[in-house]
């Protein structure tokens, strides 16, 4: 993960933020005086709220748990996604 100071990505905030998103990477953004924050894509910070939804509730934590293990012990089907 990258690091930029807050004084670098002011001066360069287009490029940061293209970085971020052309790499999918998030950066630490660094203060002189103030805790550190992380900028991520928009698209990675949905993927991260998805998963931390998902596993919200221990009941879907085990279903999914269940489920890959069943597909890593090869007694999942595969099947076709249909495209919208």
């Amino acid at each position: 993960m990258d690091v930029v100071t807050y004084t670098d990505a002011r001066a360069n905030l287009k490029g940061v933020m293209d970085n971020v998103t052309a790499n999918r990477t998030p950066v630490i953004l660094t203060r002189q005086r103030g805790e550190s924050v992380v900028m991520v894509s928009l698209s990675d910070w949905n993927a991260i709220e998805e998963t931390m939804h998902l596993l919200s509730t221990p009941t879907n934590t085990g279903r999914l748990r269940a489920s890959i293990a069943q597909l890593e012990s090869s007694d999942g089907t595969e099947r076709e996604l249909h495209k919208p």
